[in-house]
Formats: structure tokens, sequence, C-alpha cells
């Protein structure tokens, strides 16, 4: 009757609510759960490739997979091609929802995505978005950081740093296609247009998160505008764009803002390279999308605070 049995009557439920208020009583769900043998089984769906700091979510998923299965916690990672919305949404309608207990993705916009995330919640599997949400798909939670503050922060960091100089500013993400990028511009230009004035952004360079892309389509922006005083990357691909601008003469007069704290990252703040680096806790993010998922299973409380993924900013001299 705790435990949600079918069979039990109303009014008797009523009477057991009742005297669960008046003593206070704390369901114990680690053990009703292992009473019933209760397993949880969740899909984690993420992007392959390069990407420095999805290959570390994967690496965050794996060390909770381990920690996790003495709380009978099953995970599994499916891999897809980055920003491939139809490659996204197959993999979802081929995860069996009679098996899955809830699925964490990292998402793409696109149609396809949208129905295959409508037939996992048609099914009552619950489905927590992390990085990138999905617009019109009302998910279980979006595990991640505030974007459009992101890229307002990066603003104030690109115009503060440029001390009132005019000129351009060049603009690279992975793809329009996802909402965090999409949200990181959006937060971006409203400061610069606000505040900074005398700066420009450029229409985005989209370098599919590839480092060659970006060290080819970046070459060829600063080529056609020698005006451009700063660069902000919204996305990955930073490998590209350090090589960019180790390799140009202007480097230490234009001003460079990126996201993600990774190895490649991290040399280049200590080299002068970079300027800022706007970083987000892929370990928080991971281990947070878990209790949510397990506490939707368990209609249990999720505390906000806990879950809350903050926006991180590192220079040269706060390094970790």
């Amino acid at each position: 009757m705790l435990n949600q049995r079918p069979g039990v009557r109303d009014e008797t439920i009523a009477r057991v609510e009742a005297a669960i208020s008046t003593l206070g009583y704390i369901r114990d769900v680690s053990a009703a759960n292992l009473a019933k043998r209760q397993a949880y089984r969740f899909a984690f769906v993420i992007p392959e490739g390069s990407n420095s700091f999805m290959r570390g979510l994967e690496a965050e998923v794996e060390t909770a997979r381990q920690y996790s299965a003495a709380d009978r916690i099953e995970v599994s990672v499916h891999k897809v091609p980055p920003f491939d919305g139809p490659a996204l949404a197959a993999v979802l309608d081929g995860l069996d929802t009679t098996r899955y207990s809830g699925v964490a993705l990292v998402a793409t916009e696109d149609v396809a995505v949208r129905d295959a995330l409508a037939r996992l919640r048609r099914s009552n599997v619950p489905v927590v978005t992390l990085v990138s949400d999905v617009p019109d798909f009302q998910c279980d939670a979006y595990v991640g950081i505030d974007n459009v503050a992101a890229g307002r922060t990066a603003a104030r960091l690109m115009g503060n740093f440029l001390g009132g100089r005019r000129g351009k500013i060049a603009l690279v993400a992975g793809s329009m296609l996802v909402r965090d990028h999409v949200e990181r511009r959006m937060g971006f230009e409203q400061v610069i247009g606000t505040d900074y004035p005398q700066l420009h952004c450029l229409p985005v360079i989209e370098g599919k998160d590839d480092g060659r892309l970006v060290e080819q389509y970046l070459s060829a922006c600063l080529a056609a505008h020698e005006d451009v005083v700063g660069v902000y990357n919204m996305g990955a691909g930073n490998r590209g764009l350090i090589e960019v601008m180790s390799a140009n003469v202007a480097r230490k007069e234009r001003v460079v803002v990126a996201h993600e704290l990774t190895e490649h990252t991290r040399r280049a703040l200590k080299a002068g390279i970079m300027d800022a680096i706007i970083h987000q806790d892929a370990g928080h993010e991971v281990r947070s999308a878990l209790r949510i998922l397990k506490a939707h299973i368990d209609k249990t409380t999720v505390l906000a605070a806990q879950e809350t993924i903050r926006i991180e900013i590192y220079l040269n001299e706060n390094l970790p």
C-alpha cells in the first residue's frame, strides 16, 4: 500500500496517509526499491567526435556508472554524430521504452528529435536535457548553465578587456541548430549592442565544433576583416582557434573568450593566447541528471539549489 501496490481501496490509502502525517514517517525509498528489486536503467545520448568537453562528459558518465552500481543504477552511453538531428532521433526511437527508466541527452533542434522525445513522454519515460535544451518540448528537466547569461558574461569580459577600442568581433559557433549556441549568441549580442556600441559583431562562423573547420573559416575571416579586435567562440573546436591565434602576428592585440576548460584551453590561457574561459562542470551535470531522473521515478523532491549548474569564469590567474 505504501509502495503504490494496486488494488488498495481509496479510504484505506487515506487512513494510512493520515497516520503517516501524524507519525512523521519518512518513506525509505531505497529499502522499498530493494524489496521490490527495483533497478534504474538510464540511457545517456552524447555527441561523438573530438569535442573535448563532450569526451569529458562521457568520462563523467562512466565514472558515475561505476559508482552507481551499488544503488541498482545501470547506465549506458549512446553516441551520435554532432548536430545531426535525424541521427539523434533514430537513436532515441531505437531505445526500448520497456527497458529504460529514463533518458538524458545533449539535444539538437530538429522536428524528428521532438517527435522522438514525445514518443518517450507518451511511454512515461522521463527525459532530461544536458548542456543544450530543446525548444518547444517540455522535458522533465534541463541540466546545464543559463546560456543567455553565459553569452552576456562573455560580452562583458570582451568589452571590458578591450577597454573602449573600436572594431569587429568574430563569432564562432558549432551550429545554430543547437539551443545553447543560439542562446549564447543572443546574450552576447545583447550586451555588445547595448553597452559597447563601438564594437560590431560579424556573422557567425559555424565550425561544427571541428578544429580544422574552425581554423579554416576563422583564418579566412581575419584575412577579410583586418579590424577584428576580438574573437568569441561559443562552441568547441578551440584547437583550431588556438592554431589561428598562435600563428597570427596581431593575436596579442585581439581578445579571445571561449568556452570550457580543457587541456588545450588551459595551455592557451597560460600562454596568453586566450584571455578568459567560461566553464560548466560536466561531472555536476551528470550527477544532477541521475539524481533528477531517479527522483522522478521515486516521486521524491529534487533540491533545486543542489542541481543548479553555475557559470564558472577562468583567467590565467585563477586556474585550478
